[in-house]
C-alpha cells in the first residue's frame, strides 16, 4: 500500500512555543515540519525538524514559497512584537489559500502590588521614563535602544541575547543573557544595580516573567510597551496544545 505524502506544516518563529510545537510535530511521520527563523539572533536555539533562516521577500515571496514547497498549514508563532511578519503571513496565506493559525501567548496580567505604566511605543516609553526613575533595567531587545539614546540623565542596564549596536544611551551597561530567568536571580540583579524602574515589552513569556515579580516585590514601577496590532480574522491559539487541536481539525494531525 502506498503511503500518503506527508502533510507540510510551516511554523514561523523561534519562540519557545514554536519550538515546543515543532518538537511534537516532528515525531509524526505523517507530517513534514519546517520552522522559519528570521535570523536576527546570532546563535538561535534550533527547533526539531527542518529549519530555514532568513526572510521571504515580503508577502509575495512568502506566498511563492508556500506554493512551491506545497505547504498544507501555516502557523504564525512569531514573537508578539514581530508585527510585520504576521501581516505578511496573513496576506500570503490568503493568496494561496493555505490555512493559517496564530500561536500567540497571552499578555501579562497585573497582580495586586504591581505599579504598571503603559506606553504604545518605544518612543512614548522614552518620553515617560524620566518621570519614573533614573536607574533603568531595559529589556526591550537590542534593536530598540535608539529610542532611548537621547536620555543622558538615566543609567541603563540593558539585557539582550546579542550585543546591541548604536545608537544607544550614553550611560549603559550591557548584560548578555538568555532566559529562562529565576526570581532569585532577577531580584539580585535589581538590588546589585540599584534599579529603580523596569522597562519591558508585554511579551507574555513565562521565561522572562520573574522580573515582573521581582519588581513587584521591590515596589518598583514597571513601564510596559503594548503589543502592536495583529491581523484580524486569523484564528488564535494561546499555547501549543491549542495549536495541536487546530491542526487535528485542519489536517488530521495527532494531539
Amino acid at each position: 500500500m502506498n503511503r500518503a505524502p506527508a502533510r507540510h506544516v510551516l511554523i514561523l518563529g523561534g519562540t519557545t512555543e514554536a519550538r515546543r510545537l515543532a518538537a511534537t510535530l516532528a515525531d509524526d511521520p505523517a507530517l513534514r515540519v519546517t520552522s522559519s527563523l528570521a535570523g536576527r539572533v546570532a546563535e538561535p536555539r534550533l527547533p526539531a525538524g527542518q529549519v530555514r533562516i532568513g526572510g521571504f521577500g515580503g508577502p509575495e515571496g512568502m506566498a511563492r514559497w508556500l506554493r512551491e514547497q506545497q505547504v498544507d498549514a501555516l502557523i504564525d508563532a512569531t514573537h508578539p512584537f514581530a508585527g510585520t511578519i504576521s501581516f505578511h503571513a496573513a496576506r500570503a496565506a490568503a493568496d494561496v489559500h493555505v490555512p493559517l493559525l496564530a500561536l500567540r501567548r497571552p499578555g501579562w496580567v497585573p497582580l495586586p502590588g504591581d505599579r504598571w505604566h503603559w506606553a504604545d511605543s518605544l518612543d512614548e516609553a522614552a518620553r515617560l521614563l524620566p518621570a519614573l526613575g533614573r536607574r533603568v533595567f531595559l529589556t526591550t531587545g537590542r534593536t530598540g535602544l535608539a529610542a532611548f539614546a537621547h536620555l543622558t540623565d538615566q543609567w541603563f542596564l540593558v539585557r539582550s541575547v546579542d550585543a546591541p549596536r548604536p545608537p544607544a544611551p550614553p550611560r549603559m551597561e550591557v548584560l548578555l543573557d538568555r532566559g529562562p530567568f529565576t526570581l532569585e536571580g532577577e531580584a539580585e540583579l535589581l538590588r546589585r544595580h540599584r534599579i529603580d524602574v523596569l522597562v519591558t515589552k508585554d511579551s507574555g513569556a513565562t521565561a522572562t516573567a520573574p522580573k515582573l515579580t521581582a519588581a513587584r516585590e521591590a515596589a518598583l514601577p514597571v513601564l510596559l510597551i503594548r503589543r502592536p496590532a495583529a491581523p484580524e480574522d486569523v484564528p488564535v491559539a494561546p499555547d501549543p496544545a491549542a495549536a495541536l487541536e487546530w491542526l487535528r481539525a485542519t489536517l488530521g494531525a495527532p494531539g
